[in-house]
């Protein structure tokens, strides 16, 4: 399994996907078969994330493959990013929150002997040590297993999910503030309330080929418990009047500018914006720094291929601009929460067509708005 942080290399990816494995997605996608047989699974949540390809055009070439009906499956989980990310725009206090959360936690799991085997894949349950040096070896997991790896987090481990929501933001490619945040907090049962994941023994051996044995979990936990409640804020997602000739900043979550809906627009410049650790809560690997920093690269070049005046800058470099300035629109996270703390009044976002269509059906469960997917699907695809 191999990450090339260019998207050349992501559009191999999917090609070769669609054309070879996409047919057997819905059958073997919960299949963990190892780093080395990922053929089962698309890998493209690492530029995904990162904006190096977009949903529109994934899911566009699966269309020209297969039906919907074939497809319908490969693209319900392609929009679930969509989908989390949206959940979270609107009810922003619960990244807040999480991060709160964490500051004291971590104080309080400092010197926990627990805490620092599981971090360190010391623990007894030989699964979930192998998963973490995957993790830290590959900056991936697969999805079956991230939701193995949180149950057994939570509820054997008996360690604070915020803690675990933190370790997966630090190791992966794809670590996203909404996805990684939400995910965990559904494993523990306080994103539906009530409703938790139990890791099974039966279920790892199965989708692992019996890969692990003897694997001693807690599997009847009661779900976690949180008693706060997020109402759904009011937030309207509209581009304002566009001006030309102003300057752009792309952050780290769309680095493919050249296939969004604003290459029309005359851009004076583009700025590419990097956020180092010194200015994040949450401290990166210094692989995922490094992996965020040369798609970020890649994206500089292909912009100068196409005689696109850029420019690549840090995010503390924000706190000198004294003019207004576009931005495309970087989701609740880090980079926001950088561009609020600096109380950065000048900046007009600039939001993706398939977000603002798409963030009003997530006011409820993702249930909800899969019955949304086929109406999303025809009118962006």
């Amino acid at each position: 399994m191999n990450f090339k942080p260019s998207r050349e290399f992501a559009i191999e990816q999917l090609d070769n996907f669609i054309e070879k494995n996409l047919v057997e997605y819905s059958k073997l996608r919960n299949f963990d078969f190892g780093p080395d047989r990922r053929s089962n699974i698309s890998c493209l949540s690492p530029y995904i994330n990162h904006g190096v390809v977009n949903e529109s055009e994934i899911i566009n070439k699966s269309l020209k493959k297969f039906s919907f009906i074939k497809n319908e499956k490969f693209i319900q989980e392609v929009l679930w990013r969509v989908y989390w990310k949206g959940w979270m725009e609107l009810r922003p206090k619960v990244w807040s929150d999480f991060l709160n959360d964490l500051n004291e936690i971590k104080l309080k799991y400092k010197n926990n002997e627990n805490y620092l085997n599981a971090i360190n894949g010391k623990t007894n349950i030989d699964c979930f040590n192998h998963w973490v040096d995957e993790l830290k070896n590959y900056n991936y997991l697969h999805n079956h297993t991230r939701m193995w790896f949180a149950s057994i987090w939570i509820f054997t481990l008996e360690l604070p999910w915020q803690l675990g929501a933190e370790f997966f933001m630090k190791h992966l490619f794809d670590g996203d503030s909404a996805s990684n945040t939400l995910g965990w907090r559904w494993v523990a049962g306080i994103q539906t309330k009530g409703k938790h994941y139990i890791a099974q023994e039966w279920n790892i051996k199965k989708f692992t080929n019996n890969k692990f044995d003897k694997i001693k979990l807690n599997e009847n936990s009661l779900p976690k418990t949180d008693v706060r409640t997020y109402s759904i804020i009011d937030k309207e997602f509209n581009n304002n009047l566009f001006s030309e000739e102003k300057k752009l900043l792309v952050f780290d979550n769309n680095l493919s500018f050249e296939t969004t809906e604003f290459t029309n627009k005359n851009f004076e410049k583009i700025f590419l914006v990097l956020n180092s650790n010194e200015t994040r809560k949450i401290k990166l690997s210094e692989k995922v720094l490094n992996f965020k920093k040369f798609l970020t690269h890649d994206q500089d070049k292909r912009l100068k291929q196409k005689s696109i005046n850029c420019e690549i800058i840090n995010i503390e470099e924000l706190k000198n601009i004294n003019e207004d300035i576009y931005a495309l629109y970087p989701s609740v996270g880090e980079n926001l929460d950088y561009i609020n703390s600096i109380n950065l009044k000048n900046i007009k976002f600039l939001y993706r067509k398939i977000d603002k269509y798409s963030w009003k059906f997530c006011n409820k469960g993702f249930f909800n708005f899969k019955n949304y997917i086929p109406k999303i699907v025809q009118e962006f695809i």
